[in-house]
């Protein structure tokens, strides 16, 4: 039985809540708390249009589904970049965020390549 879709929905989903725990104890200036609500909305967003996509009926569903959790993640990776510009977050807040985040992106064009 091939689990890597389940895997990659697990991933999404704890990507998204790692997000979360990281902004849940912190007090927040104006920046980063606008920084850090869009954070946790595209975080959750590409976990959520995953899980559309594993449901799509058709190839053409499940590749416009894929794209727009491509482009969550990748504004998510934007996010915490800029985020650790500003010194909003340090690199010791993010652990390995940023390495699972390029991963999950890796992961997801990998999957929209081989529908086409």
């Amino acid at each position: 039985m091939n689990h890597s879709k389940f895997d990659l929905s697990e991933r999404l989903e704890d990507f998204a809540a790692r997000i979360i725990l990281l902004f849940d104890k912190k007090s927040l200036s104006f920046a980063g708390e606008y920084l850090a609500k869009q954070l946790i909305r595209s975080s959750c967003s590409s976990a959520l249009n995953y899980g559309e996509a594993l449901g799509a009926g058709t190839d053409k569903d499940k590749i416009n589904k894929l794209r727009i959790c491509l482009k969550e993640l990748r504004e998510s990776l934007r996010n915490l970049n800029i985020q650790t510009k500003a010194k909003l977050i340090t690199e010791n807040d993010l652990g390995s965020l940023k390495d699972e985040n390029d991963q999950l992106i890796r992961i997801i064009v990998t999957r929209i390549k081989n529908i086409n």
